[in-house]
């Protein structure tokens, strides 16, 4: 690569990758669009954001949000490469691989949002758990590509692995507390102890707590992530009626209420925060002014070295990314107000209710099904597959299932076994 940022420890692959020739590409671009032309990544059209796919046109889903999230991420580069004199012409972080990272990061969440995440962590439990992040590495390095024999990863390279991993814990590493609780989110399988092991390659105990904390690349699409959706959040909850003046104020002498309780006093850039997002309503002007605060979220961004890195492989783990206090503040109010009254809301939480346990009836019966006489409840490919799998492995080949789905998928599946009024044997699984 000319960008002399990379070098081969972080464009080597994960699997030996089939020579391509005088391929133009990089291998960057390669991981992007091996990620963007997938089915699994089609399939983020038809999975809940927030709102159930489906209730409106114009919520977000997941593939407009995936999709956002790597504009946001390439713009972030565009702008450090600008403005940073850490970065030069021949020295900057790829903004192909960071898109690449930001169309990745939720390709492996189930329906039905983080209530199905959650349904599936809790059934699979004593099985190693269930997390989205994780579900996204197994898929890119183990499952994306299926064909009737098995499954397969696309090959990715040890800078696109490094850098969607936002948690680098085993699930056997996170349990919690006298009880030893399960964790409930934030780790990695115990099985892709491998992969942390491929990103962290060569590196000594001295480097290696440089090397366990998040890439460079994977800092920009959780900076990105959290733009897209706080702000985004916030437009859908307000075309959704979700938010208004009345219940915005109503919410912030809530949060002034609380503070005076514990003795605190509420941050007056909360009010200023929340003051001009009225201002915004009663103008009708929410979303110019939200369209703009994208790129103020995108200019807060810089670079600081990170301390202990000099003699890291990568330069992926020789920098930090540092936001404007400020601009971080605006995006914590936003996502706390969005989870109050959007996340919240009895609509919310009973669409998610009702997703959890569709996941978890559909997930038992199958896995009593395949526990016995097995009839084909699965598409044929899934259903050769885990009859030839061992007790230990069937429960984790379901779940590849029931995430890969989309809504509209889950709930048909659940009507056509459940509702004795529903189906034809000309339905599409």
């Amino acid at each position: 690569m000319d960008n002399a940022f990379y070098n081969d420890f972080d464009i080597a692959y994960a699997e030996s990758r089939k020579s391509r020739g005088s391929d133009h590409r990089t291998p960057f671009q390669i991981d992007r669009d091996r990620i963007l032309f997938s089915y699994a990544f089609r399939k983020l059209q038809s999975k809940t954001q927030v709102f159930q796919t489906g209730e409106y046109d114009f919520y977000h889903t997941r593939l407009t949000h995936s999709m956002e999230v790597a504009r946001i991420c390439r713009s972030i580069c565009e702008y450090l490469k600008a403005s940073n004199p850490a970065l030069r012409p021949d020295f900057y972080i790829d903004s192909d691989l960071c898109e690449a990272v930001g169309l990745a990061h939720d390709i492996g969440h189930p329906p039905f949002g983080h209530t199905g995440e959650a349904a599936l962590n809790e059934l699979m439990c004593e099985q190693g758990g269930f997390e989205g992040n994780a579900q996204t590495l197994r898929l890119l390095t183990e499952t994306i590509y299926e064909r009737d024999e098995g499954s397969y990863g696309m090959r990715p390279t040890r800078a696109l692995i490094d850098g969607i991993l936002k948690y680098k814990r085993l699930h056997r590493d996170a349990f919690a507390g006298e009880r030893q609780l399960p964790p409930k989110n934030h780790f990695l399988f115990d099985e892709q102890a491998c992969w942390l092991d491929f990103c962290c390659e060569g590196a000594d105990k001295q480097k290696l707590s440089a090397m366990m904390q998040k890439s460079i690349e994977c800092q920009i699409m959780d900076w990105a992530d959290d733009t897209a959706y706080s702000l985004h959040d916030i437009q859908d909850g307000l075309r959704g009626k979700f938010l208004n003046e009345s219940n915005i104020r109503k919410w912030l002498k809530r949060q002034s209420t609380v503070a005076s309780i514990e003795k605190k006093h509420l941050p007056q850039t909360t009010e200023a925060i929340l003051g001009r997002l009225i201002d915004c309503i009663n103008e009708g002007s929410t979303e110019t002014e939200f369209s703009l605060k994208v790129g103020s979220f995108i200019k807060a961004c810089s670079l600081k070295h990170r301390p202990g890195s000099e003699k890291v492989p990568t330069n992926r783990h020789k920098f930090d990314l540092a936001i404007d206090p400020s601009i971080r503040e605006e995006c914590n109010v936003y996502k706390r107000l969005a989870f109050d009254l959007i996340f919240q809301s009895p609509q919310i939480l009973q669409m998610r209710y009702k997703g959890g346990n569709m996941l978890r009836q559909l997930f038992e019966t199958l896995l009593d099904n395949y526990s016995g006489q097995s009839t084909p409840l699965l598409p044929d490919r899934y259903h050769s597959w885990v009859l030839a799998a061992d007790d230990g492995q069937k429960p984790r080949l379901i779940c590849d299932y029931l995430a890969s789905l989309t809504d509209s998928q889950a709930i048909r599946m659940y009507k056509r076994l459940f509702d004795p009024n529903f189906g034809s044997i000309g339905d599409i699984l």
